[in-house]
């Protein structure tokens, strides 16, 4: 992507980085959302457990997913980890970082239309769109979901705006993220089924699709514009589920499906 953040990430954040050098104990990697940015991972924030062969983990030019540890402010140095990023935020960094290179694309469509290069468009449009909804991403987004009044609040020229909102229409679509897993629920009670009745209503009242797989499985599933939100959507609703079962005596396991 063109566009680099300027000045430097936050203690917690969670970044995109290219490893550039590995050696014995460290590894060396480029900030990629940050202009003219670099970090150190220690091998004991690579991985948990012991670590042989630095190689094993992580390779030269390939991207990964990293959280901002500790910043020396004095010599610019930014520490950085790998193993302390969950799943679910990487997936969503990753997320975000193809959305914001499809805004790019989208960006450079319409500069090719007025004979603009993509560092022009970013000058006459871009960084403004990123100032007002912190992503490029959301600039398009936001015109789909608002309408038009999204970019004629932009100060750059009508055709400009013309060409963007139209642009936005045609090629972006809500997103939709899913999160499952499979439920198990058991009972040997002469009234189970209408305990397992309950319990799947409750799930479904609580915004959560549930599948019959076959006795005893149920596949759960939530849908969402973004992954945290549906994380959470469906660790309260099985919590509840969860608790329901063992009120009613039934044995309930609950195992997420792989992202």
């Amino acid at each position: 992507m063109l566009y680099k953040k300027k000045g430097t990430p936050e203690i917690g954040e969670v970044v995109l980085c290219t490893v550039k050098k590995i050696l014995y104990h460290s590894v060396f990697v480029n900030i990629d959302e940050y202009e003219n940015k670099d970090g150190m991972i220690h091998i004991s924030e690579i991985a948990p457990g012991r670590i042989r062969n630095l190689r094993d983990y992580v390779k030269e030019e390939k991207r990964i997913t990293c959280k901002v540890l500790e910043i020396n402010r004095q010599t610019g140095n930014i520490d950085l980890s790998l193993r302390r990023v969950s799943t679910s935020a990487m997936i969503e960094k990753l997320n975000e970082y193809k959305q914001e290179e499809k805004a790019e694309k989208l960006l450079e469509t319409v500069g090719r239309e007025f004979k603009t290069d993509l560092k022009g468009m970013y000058e006459l449009v871009g960084k403004k769109a990123i100032e007002k909804y912190s992503t490029l991403y959301n600039f398009f987004q936001s015109m789909v979901f608002k309408g038009k009044s999204v970019v004629e609040e932009l100060d750059i020229q009508k055709n400009y705006k013309e060409a963007l909102y139209k642009v936005a229409v045609e090629k972006i679509k809500p997103v939709e993220v899913k999160v499952s897993g499979i439920l198990t629920l058991r009972t040997y009670a002469e009234d189970g089924i209408v305990a397992l009745k309950k319990i799947l209503q409750e799930l479904e009242k609580a915004g959560t699709k549930v599948q019959y797989l076959g006795a005893p499985k149920y596949k759960v599933e939530v849908v969402s514009k973004n992954y945290k939100t549906a994380e959470s959507i469906l660790k309260i609703a099985l919590d509840k589920a969860l608790e329901q079962s063992r009120k009613l005596g039934v044995e309930g396991e609950f195992l997420k499906s792989a992202s």
